[in-house]
């Protein structure tokens, strides 16, 4: 059996497919969870130590103490385009690199993220629990009656990669007037290529009769959908969350709903996930589902692989795929 002793020693935090773990192994010793536990701080701290890289899934928290207890560590590897998990500053102050995943999950996020939109207007979740329960005895004409989907007007809060996926498929394929907000206006083209407007935040709540949400998340977005922002919406709008819990107010949602202040909402993240707000789990009007968004075996296996091609690009030959440090210039 073949040494592995003089390999860079790397983590794999979760459970992931057999063959990311052959593409790892050719490189790197690596430890892998194959049971798929969720480490508590304390093992994560004690799995890592005289590793230089670690696969993560976009959930284990990489800031300054643990790098401060991690000091071979050169590399933090998300398997996700999202990297709140990642204290950024603290990486780039101790040498340490993070990467994401970016674009290979693009279009698999926006298919998923009209799904929840069609399901919300068209009240599918709340009309399914009502026939298996038994209700269903006869037909009426305003029963589950829900929103306009084609010819409505979406509105994107977000309007990256993602947010541009979902306004073509919402202009094109249901001929819906599509206006946005983000922090800067698309170029000219994108904006002609997407058919989208860029308008105010105020106009984006008080127009869109369909909000989705695909910002990132940050100090700056957390809470940007909160009870004055949910008051400014037409009663008969719904709002779509597929970019990170923390941008909503999940109890001031949950109200809102209550109270029919929006219609419905749609949510695939969640505060604190996997905890749900017990309050949303109470209202009928929501479509709830485990952050499944990028859940294709394809787009996964292309996430993962993203991952290894950053730990095998940085590691191995001295530059990674997708670097997220600003002004990063630490060779492996």
């Amino acid at each position: 059996m073949t040494s592995t002793s003089h390999k860079p020693r790397i983590l794999v935090t979760r459970a992931i497919f057999p063959q990311v773990i052959d593409r790892l192994s050719e490189h790197f010793e690596v430890e892998t969870n194959l049971a798929d536990d969720l480490w508590d701080r304390a093992e994560l701290l004690r799995r890592l130590q005289g590793k230089v890289g670690v696969f993560t899934t976009g959930v284990e928290r990489i800031d300054a103490d643990l790098l401060a207890q991690c000091p071979e560590l050169k590399i933090c590897a998300n398997m996700t385009v999202g990297y709140n998990n990642f204290d950024l500053d603290a990486m780039t102050a101790a040498g340490v690199l993070g990467t994401n995943a970016p674009d290979v999950l693009t279009e698999t996020t926006a298919d998923f993220g009209f799904a929840l939109l069609m399901a919300t207007a068209r009240r599918v979740t709340e009309s399914e629990h009502f026939l298996r329960a038994g209700h269903w005895t006869r037909w009426s004409y305003d029963m589950f009656s829900g929103a306009e989907v084609h010819g409505s007007t979406l509105g994107i809060l977000g309007m990256g990669r993602i947010g541009q996926a979902i306004a073509r498929r919402g202009a094109f394929g249901f001929g819906m007037q599509v206006i946005y907000h983000n922090r800067s206006p698309l170029s000219a083209a994108l904006e002609l290529e997407c058919k989208a407007r860029y308008v105010s935040k105020q106009e984006l709540l008080t127009t869109a009769d369909h909000l989705v949400l695909v910002v990132p998340y940050s100090a700056a977005s957390h809470h940007s959908i909160g009870a004055p922002e949910l008051a400014m919406m037409k009663p008969t709008s719904t709002l779509i969350n597929i970019a990170r819990g923390g941008i909503v107010d999940d109890a001031a949602l949950a109200q809102a709903l209550k109270n029919r202040v929006i219609a419905a909402a749609g949510l695939d993240v969640f505060e604190g996930e996997p905890s749900v707000h017990p309050d949303l789990l109470t209202v009928p009007n929501v479509v709830l589902t485990p952050h499944i968004a990028s859940a294709t075996e394809g787009t996964r296996r292309a996430m993962a692989d993203l991952a290894v091609d950053n730990l095998v690009g940085f590691l191995v030959h001295g530059r990674a795929v997708t670097p997220l440090n600003p002004g990063f210039t630490a060779a492996a």
